[in-house]
């Protein structure tokens, strides 16, 4: 099974996003003219720059409806931008959220509110705003999506025009499938003939249910990250998301990541690769796989980073990597390239 047989393609995203951005020529001029930027997008802003990155929990909140189960989904929400925002070097400041819903229960509002709240907190952001939507005729249920505005001062901005071969990609691990890929997933549990409220096979998450592992928070990568760049000159920050490792080429597509030391893959990523007989290249260029943030330093650098990064993060870090010469995304153990 494809991610694009189950009904995303990656490919075609691309195009439709080049269709866009095609009719989208005017520019401002002065304070908020465009900076660029990959992850984020940023404007002028005297000595700073203001960023800003918008996205959604995509079809992990069906999963979340088939449970009854949404105290978790805001978590991602936010997590989805605080991670992007952070990419160019930005701390996040404040968040708004859009929910378009097919029935505004107050049972369902007051459940993806915990989840809001409990991501802004993790994330030391003010949710300022927002807008609900009653979309009986447009919507099948809910969706969850958000914008975040952060800043960074424009000397610091991080584009990863640095990145050079020598450097050092330092992994962070994610939480699970993070908020990306579950259009394949879901379409796997589907035809195994499973259901979320099955009890994971094989004991790996005990007295878990599969929706409950599927539904698990994405990691929020900000406080760490925020603390590094005040101590460490960072050449590239990544955000492992919809793509895999395919996302490591926004950043410079001028050297080669070679990934030679990644973590070992969550038992919920072996578990849709065996039930969905998904092959390793279509693994790793639509799931995180267990890497869910990288960091591209200097080689000197490595200690102090990684103290740093253990110090105030609440997952694993490890050097996973490191960047050569040439371009694209190397896997060696593992024979991909991309």
């Amino acid at each position: 099974m494809t991610y694009a047989e189950s009904g995303v393609d990656i490919e075609k995203e691309e195009r439709a996003i080049k269709g866009i951005l095609s009719h989208i020529k005017s520019k401002r001029k002065g304070v908020g003219r465009p900076l660029g930027g990959h992850y984020a997008g940023m404007i002028e802003f005297g000595e700073n720059a203001l960023v800003l990155c918008t996205d959604g929990v995509g079809s992990k909140v069906k999963i979340a409806s088939d449970m009854g189960k949404w105290d978790t989904v805001g978590i991602d929400c936010i997590a989805m931008n605080v991670n992007d925002a952070i990419c160019v070097g930005a701390e996040p400041l404040a968040f708004v959220d859009y929910l378009a819903i097919d029935d505004p229960l107050p049972e369902i509002t007051k459940e993806i509110g915990k989840g809001l709240a409990q991501g802004a907190e993790l994330s030391n952001i003010s949710i300022i705003g927002g807008e609900t939507a009653s979309l009986p005729e447009v919507i099948n249920g809910f969706d969850l999506a958000g914008t975040c505005l952060a800043y960074v001062k424009k000397s610091e901005i991080i584009t990863g025009e640095k990145i050079s071969p020598g450097d050092v990609i330092i992994g962070l691990k994610s939480s699970g499938i993070h908020s990306n890929g579950y259009t394949l997933a879901r379409k796997v549990i589907e035809q195994s003939k499973l259901s979320y409220n099955d009890n994971f096979p094989d004991d790996t998450y005990p007295n878990k249910k599969i929706g409950e592992v599927l539904l698990t928070p994405t990691q929020i990568y900000v406080k760490e990250i925020v603390e590094l760049l005040k101590r460490v000159k960072v050449h590239g920050l990544a955000h492992i998301t919809g793509g895999g490792l395919k996302n490591f080429p926004r950043l410079n597509k001028n050297v080669k990541f070679v990934i030679n030391n990644s973590f070992e893959a969550q038992p919920i990523f072996k578990f849709l690769q065996r039930y969905g007989n998904i092959d390793d290249e279509e693994m790793y260029k639509t799931f995180n796989m267990g890497m869910g943030f990288a960091i591209i330093i200097h080689e000197k650098d490595v200690d102090k980073t990684i103290k740093i990064l253990k110090k105030y993060s609440h997952t694993d870090v490890k050097i996973v990597g490191a960047i050569e010469k040439g371009n694209g995304v190397s896997v060696p153990m593992l024979g991909l390239t991309y």
